[in-house]
């Protein structure tokens, strides 16, 4: 039986890799209408989102990983998942691991090395892919240890959302990979977020040939430490929201929720995501994207905000994860470093997330990372 081989996504915050990913499915299927690809994702948070976004496409399967790094406390998770996976979707042609944007993308694939070992060849590293968000990379790329480390460790880049920034924008990002100490890397620029899929699978990583289980920690990207330093969880704040109401025709004010996204800026918060229930979808930030055609009367949507731009999409007919299952609203708040306090008095103080109307709702607001 071939080998199942194992692309790992990874990239910070924002930079576009779920939208890269689902825009190769329409490929891979035009070359193989049965062709079956599965996707496990980390997140921060307790919130899947980004996975019940997947679900509505054509991915075969998702499992998600929640409120923990893929890298660190995780890691001996990858393997009983991609076992779920196989299990659930019979042959299955290739897994997806994206990452939570905070990983060492080397640890993922010495782990995927060392699982392909232990099953005889179960599976393979394809190759490591980073996406780089050319427009916003300026706003991290200073601070931002894991931003480098993920450059380093990966077979392709791929620059994303380079059309607005510009070319000067996107040659000073050229600029700031030769930066890097030993870097040599292919690179493709992506066409507003599409890539072709034959770039992205089959380049018979890098890494999956020169990692192994021992390589020194002195790297920076093998047992890392959580206690300091370079603790690339440290990096972000994370605020998990919840909206309850006894009212079954309980909706979010979408008003207020758009001032929220209205207000938020992108050096204190780097992504909102949210499933709620409203009368009406949030409109989205860019004029030149297509309005979402919205369902009539009440509905579940998923909200995607990133760097001062958003879209909120109907839910359509998606078995709901249980983490979101029977709420009004279920939200994270990724924030930059010692932002979290601040906006949770924000939120508590001013009302930017409640119920239209004069039904009562619940509000609890948790910092979790």
């Amino acid at each position: 039986m071939a080998p199942i081989p194992i692309t790992l996504l990874t990239g910070f915050l924002g930079s576009g890799k779920t939208t890269l990913l689902l825009s190769l499915l329409p490929q891979l299927q035009a070359q193989n209408p049965d062709y079956k690809l599965a996707l496990l994702k980390n997140e921060f948070g307790d919130l899947a989102i980004d996975s019940q976004l997947a679900a509505s496409s054509s991915i075969s399967g998702v499992r998600e990983l929640l409120n923990g790094c893929i890298c660190c406390n995780l890691v001996g998770d990858i393997g009983p998942a991609l076992e779920e996976l196989e299990r659930t979707i019979p042959g299955l042609d290739r897994v997806v691991i994206e990452t939570s944007g905070s990983a060492f993308p080397a640890t993922l694939a010495m782990e995927i090395n060392r699982l392909g070992r232990a099953t005889g060849g179960r599976y393979v590293l394809d190759g490591v892919i980073t996406v780089i968000d050319v427009e916003n990379w300026k706003g991290y790329e200073d601070t931002s240890y894991t931003a480098k480390v993920q450059a380093k460790f990966t077979d392709l880049i791929v620059f994303n959302k380079w059309e607005k920034a510009g070319e000067r924008r996107f040659d000073e990002c050229l600029d700031r990979l030769g930066d890097l100490e030993g870097v040599t890397v292919a690179w493709v620029k992506s066409d507003l977020g599409r890539v072709s899929s034959d770039l992205v699978f089959g380049i018979d990583g890098g890494l999956a040939r020169e990692l192994q289980d021992d390589a020194p920690d002195g790297h920076g990207h093998h047992h890392h430490s959580h206690d300091g330093g370079d603790n690339h969880q440290s990096e972000v704040e994370v605020l998990s929201l919840t909206l309850k109401s006894e009212n079954t025709d309980a909706t979010v004010d979408t008003e207020k929720l758009l001032q929220l996204l209205k207000e938020a800026p992108k050096d204190e918060i780097y992504r909102i995501k949210a499933i709620l229930t409203a009368s009406r979808p949030i409109p989205g930030s860019d004029e030149d994207v297509a309005a979402v055609e919205a369902p009539p009367g009440r509905a579940r949507y998923i909200l995607n905000w990133a760097f001062e731009r958003w879209i909120c999409t109907p839910m359509g007919a998606v078995e709901e994860h249980e983490s979101s299952d029977g709420v009004v609203l279920r939200m994270t708040i990724i924030l930059a470093q010692y932002e979290s306090n601040k906006w949770k008095k924000k939120l508590e103080s001013r009302g930017l997330v409640g119920l239209e109307g004069a039904i009562e709702g619940h509000l609890r607001i948790e910092k979790i990372v």
